[in-house]
């Protein structure tokens, strides 16, 4: 059995890679794939695999954008940290998942039903979900609506919607609301992005979180990289890469 992992945390990838070779030792890890477009470009270029295992929130969006772009005819297994609306419609049409973290039974039960759902796409196609209505779904219920915060001797509670951007200030993790005040929290940019609606933020990079609302406005840049200008001012150059530069736009495009 050849399998792709499309995960843009290389440590889960890993994982989940060795979870996976341990459950089926003749299986073969074709490639870690950890991008919306990295993986439009492998799909494109090489012989779809046989079961293909796929993290909902990837770093540059939702997933289901690479079913937008490429035709794919692999049984896919969605593996996702929120069991929300999607989830059903998966279900309905005979793709498995899991919800993280991993465990041995979970991954055996889906390659399992994978394998009795062998070629499902080729002999139901009409059957394939609408993915314009699940990225919009799978947004509306989703995402942390408030983050508990410890300043000036208080703890208090702000409001998702009244958070312009998370980012790292002096190597720490900072919430900046629309009003400007500050405050420093405990979880990781990787761990806050998890917790947030897709539909609402996007990761710019590895130092910004950006809510839609914060947006002002996108400007091509060098290199083929955006600049992007918020309602706030930050500090140095809001860059989005070549690589998320796409994902970035179709996002702006599509909510």
């Amino acid at each position: 059995m050849n399998i792709v992992i499309i995960e843009d945390e290389v440590k889960t990838a890993k994982a989940l890679g060795q979870l996976i070779l341990s459950i089926r030792p003749d299986a073969q890890i074709l490639s870690y794939i950890q991008s919306i477009d990295g993986a439009v470009s492998y799909l494109m270029e090489n012989d779809q695999p046989d079961l293909i295992f796929m993290d909902i929130q990837l770093a540059d969006g939702l997933c289901f954008e690479i079913f937008k772009n490429v035709e794919v005819l692999s049984p896919v297994i969605f593996c996702t940290a929120f069991d929300d609306y999607a989830i059903e419609a998966f279900k309905s049409n005979g793709i498995d998942y899991v919800l993280k973290p991993f465990s041995r039974d979970s991954i055996s039960q889906a390659i399992k039903k994978a394998g009795e759902l062998k070629n499902f796409f080729q002999r139901n196609k009409k059957m394939m979900p609408d993915f314009d209505y699940l990225l919009t779904r799978t947004g509306e219920n989703t995402g942390k609506s408030s983050f508990l915060v410890f300043k000036n001797n208080k703890y208090q509670t702000i409001q998702t919607e009244n958070i312009a951007f998370f980012y790292i200030k002096n190597e720490t993790p900072t919430i900046m609301t629309f009003d400007k005040n500050e405050y420093q929290i405990t979880q990781s940019l990787d761990e806050v992005h998890k917790l947030l609606s897709p539909i609402q933020f996007f990761r710019m990079n590895r130092q910004y979180l950006v809510n839609f609302s914060a947006i002002r406005e996108a400007e091509h840049y060098f290199s083929r990289k955006l600049i992007i200008k918020l309602t706030i001012p930050t500090e140095e150059k809001l860059l989005v890469g070549k690589e998320k530069a796409t994902a970035f736009l179709s996002w702006l495009e599509n909510r």
